[in-house]
């Protein structure tokens, strides 16, 4: 059972955590809005950041915290059954997609970027003023280079689809041991497809959850050609680990999109891009939205509009070895912290050695 973990200084059985400087993370700080000063409780969950190994804490304010606890307890599990409850949020996420959009909403950019410590010098346009609205802001762009792509020629590896933090499981029903809670979830329940659901339904799968602070474009993790699209319109709950360890159905309730990518290497993959509450559209692009087209490892499948989102990648059962941190950290219910184009995992199976012949590759 996933332990909640706050992030107040008296719980002493919390891993230490530090910022890049080796210097001890803080639980609080202090950001300006408007001219006043406001302190800001992180309570974020805990994650393994790839790069350095270290635990850090997800920045996460207390009030965002307190209402995932109100909002996903079984009271109010029960109510959000209701037809009423599902038009409110629906109708939330709408509103804040608009008010995102309007010009007044660029004076809240310097402030986001201040609480959530972002690096802007990875984005283009690096200047925050350059851009018109915070929905602008929030699908802003890499710089060419900021996010290398993991043996980009290689097509044996998989790689990393978005800023993230992920967990991979070897199989479907492992994930829901661990991770995710819900009482339908499944792949074919999420597709809405009886006919493709059971190609993935034993084999491996990796979640990405994505914050808002997060870069909200995502890419491919594998090379291959389109073969299927669909898009279907849902809810926008949360995809914090509260809302997926509830009862309620967050995957297979949301609004989503997917494609299936066929591939010599790794057979079909699955790609799902989930929205959430703050997002009012999950936008895979309309060149990949057609069977039959090409896609590289690491080329941009589409955006997320304002808000967190999630992204399920399965794979077929004996296609791919996740890589072993990531496999390690998921067994204990924690996600990593990566970033696009990092190593996911590579091709396993007999079908590999024929690829690697014809495109002369090898693991090295």
């Amino acid at each position: 059972m996933w332990r909640m973990t706050f992030g107040f200084a008296l719980d002493s059985r919390l891993p230490a955590v530090f910022d890049q400087d080796g210097k001890p993370y803080p639980m609080s700080h202090t950001t300006v809005i408007n001219g006043s000063q406001v302190q800001n409780r992180e309570v974020g969950w805990i994650t393994i950041e790839r790069k350095t190994g270290k635990h850090m804490r997800e920045q996460q304010p207390l009030w965002k915290k307190l209402k995932l606890l109100l909002l996903f307890n079984p009271l109010t599990e029960w109510l959000d059954t209701t037809h009423l409850m599902r038009l409110y949020l629906h109708h939330a996420a709408i509103e804040e997609g608009k008010e995102e959009a309007s010009p007044a909403s660029r004076n809240r950019i310097k402030a986001f970027v201040d609480f959530y410590r972002i690096n802007m010098n990875d984005f283009t346009p690096s200047d925050i003023t350059a851009y018109a609205t915070f929905e602008d802001f929030f699908v802003r762009a890499h710089k060419p280079g900021s996010r290398p792509i993991y043996r980009k020629d290689d097509p044996t590896a998989a790689v990393i689809v978005a800023d993230s933090r992920v967990v991979a499981y070897e199989a479907v029903a492992e994930s829901k041991k661990i991770w995710i809670k819900g009482n339908d979830f499944s792949i074919t329940n999420l597709v809405m497809d009886k006919q493709l659901g059971p190609k993935f339904a034993d084999g491996p799968v990796a979640s990405f959850r994505l914050s808002p602070q997060d870069y909200h474009r995502y890419h491919s993790p594998v090379s291959g050609t389109i073969k299927q699209f669909r898009s279907m319109p849902g809810d926008y709950y949360e995809v914090d680990p509260i809302a997926l360890q509830s009862q309620v159905d967050i995957l297979t309730r949301n609004a989503r999109d997917y494609v299936v990518i066929e591939t010599k290497e790794f057979g079909d993959v699955l790609f799902v891009a989930i929205g959430a509450s703050q997002v009012g559209t999950v936008r895979i692009h309309p060149q990949y939205q057609q069977p039959g087209n090409q896609i590289q490892k690491g080329d941009e499948l589409g955006i997320f509009q304002f808000g967190g989102s999630s992204i399920i990648v399965a794979f077929q059962k004996g296609r791919i070895q996740f890589d072993e941190d990531i496999l390690k950290a998921s067994k204990n219910a924690i996600a990593v912290d990566v970033e696009v184009g990092m190593s996911l995992g590579r091709a396993v199976g007999e079908k590999v050695v024929d690829a690697m012949l014809e495109t002369s590759q090898c693991w090295c």
